[in-house]
């Protein structure tokens, strides 16, 4: 029999300001008791995308709310929590501060354990929190900043198969938005384009498929809509509605073949260390993208694998997952002190070689 525990989780990482409370009973089950996300979407509309220093004030005027309102919302006290979970990275390092130096208040305040959480490692480790699935299991992690396959054996153990040597697919959906005209964040705005449009109208490349590994890239597509688009505007003297909406169909077409066919090959690999019971989960905002995640399923069940998608909720950003990774690591024994840095960059595979386009200052992911 564990012991019951509950965590408050806190995440500022980029974009969304947020806190929640997890707690795990005695016969292992987790539940969420409370979730509380401050979008920042208007803040940033204007600009078209995240403008990190209003991204910091924000979350630094909302973080303090954001507890009270989880607290209240699982009605519960701080001096319920057993330890508190933040984000110390990565991120954009003025919202990842914002949420540590939080945290560090809390904790100097109450006496509670403070627990640093990888942000990638939130989003890793959701599947447990909603699934309660053992370890080891295939995960790809699909955001607006991150993207790889990885191998989770424990809650700091992950290899990493492959990943993008460019843009995260997320990045290049809010790309495509912005050279199309539609409002961020742009996933979901160039998934309701593309309900109504023709994948097969243009023909969009499939980046990577050519070399046998499972890394990725997205940027190609990118500048591959923008002259299809400038090709169209100009033979026609514009882009009518239905040409934008093509254009969102076949962009998205693209994005989901080129998952599609590499986690079939992450697949194989991860079959080899797990032929039985074997499970593949993606998490991430992407992960919300309906069209990817029925085509992923699809994969894994031609594969044999049971295929684990989060609820959207737990997809996107949100404080729950990070509650429950710093779960996994307080009873593991790790516990940090109030020199717990705030960190731009921090990779889940500490052995793995840097991907490619991660930067001069080194891997962000």
């Amino acid at each position: 029999m564990i012991q019951s525990l509950t965590l408050l989780g806190l995440e500022s990482s980029c974009d969304d300001t947020a806190a929640a409370v997890v707690r795990q009973s005695g016969n292992g089950a987790a539940e969420v008791l409370s979730s509380i996300v401050f979008g920042q979407t208007e803040l940033h509309s204007a600009f078209g995308g995240v403008v990190p220093e209003i991204a910091a004030r924000a979350h630094a005027e909302k973080l303090d709310h954001c507890v009270r309102d989880a607290l209240n919302a699982a009605n519960l006290k701080l001096s319920d929590m057993d330890a508190i979970a933040v984000t110390a990275g990565p991120g954009l390092i003025g919202g990842v501060i914002s949420g540590v130096m939080c945290a560090k208040g809390l904790a100097a305040a109450t006496g509670l354990p403070l627990i640093g959480v990888n942000h990638l490692a939130g989003h890793a480790l959701t599947p447990r929190l909603t699934d309660a699935i053992p370890y080891p299991y295939l995960m790809l992690l699909v955001s607006g900043g991150h993207c790889q396959y990885l191998i989770v054996r424990g809650s700091e153990d992950f290899t990493r198969l492959g990943g993008t040597i460019d843009d995260a697919p997320g990045e290049a959906f809010d790309k495509t938005a912005r050279l199309l005209g539609l409002p961020q964040p742009g996933g979901p705005a160039v998934q309701k384009e593309a309900e109504t449009g023709d994948p097969k109208r243009f023909r969009f490349p499939r980046p990577l498929l050519d070399r046998p590994d499972c890394n990725l890239s997205f940027s190609g597509l990118k500048t591959a809509l923008m002259r299809m688009r400038d090709q169209v505007a100009a033979e026609k003297g514009g882009l009518t509605r239905q040409d934008r909406a093509d254009l969102c169909a076949g962009f998205q077409a693209a994005v989901a073949d080129v998952l599609a066919e590499k986690t079939r090959r992450a697949i194989r690999i991860y079959l080899e260390e797990s032929p039985n019971g074997p499970a593949v989960a993606v998490a991430g905002g992407v992960a919300a993208n309906t069209a990817i995640r029925a085509l992923l399923e699809t994969v894994c069940s031609e594969a044999g694998a049971r295929f684990i998608a989060p609820p959207l909720a737990l997809c996107t950003d949100n404080a729950a997952m990070i509650a429950y990774a710093g779960l996994e690591r307080f009873r593991n024994g790790a516990r940090d002190g109030m020199d717990l840095a705030a960190r731009p960059r921090w990779p889940l595979d500490q052995t793995s070689p840097a991907m490619l386009g991660s930067g001069k200052k080194g891997a962000k992911a």
